[in-house]
């Protein structure tokens, strides 16, 4: 089982996510409601992929890639963001970002983008 961990500061985005996932073949490892969060959950953690909003408190999702590739180089970070935040998602994936799901996300493309992410590891 591949594990998880989900950034979102929305806990109902959190829970549509672990929703989507426990119908595959991923483990939801742990949550994290912002940025710095998110780096401190990775480093205990160790998950196999990252599901990262952009836009949270203290620490949005752009740095936390930035600081989460700097810790782990083959970290794998896939962004999840509205359409209407393009720039920000050309800043993510210059961070280190793998991939990214645009919300409102379909179930389908959230299970092969975790897949394909995951599969080179």
């Amino acid at each position: 089982m591949k594990k998880v961990l989900i950034v979102d500061d929305a806990s109902v985005v959190r829970l549509m996510i672990k929703k989507v996932l426990m119908q595959s073949d991923f483990e939801i490892v742990g949550e994290a409601v912002n940025g710095i969060d998110a780096l401190t959950k990775y480093k205990s953690l160790r998950p196999d992929v990252v599901t990262m909003d952009i836009t949270m408190p203290e620490a949005d999702g752009i740095q936390a890639t930035k600081d989460i590739m700097a810790f782990d180089e083959n970290a794998k970070v896939v962004i999840m963001s509205g359409i209407d935040q393009k720039e920000m998602l050309w800043q993510a994936i210059k961070a280190g970002a793998a991939s990214y799901i645009v919300k409102p996300f379909e179930n389908d493309r959230v299970i092969s983008t975790l897949n394909e992410v995951t599969a080179g590891k």
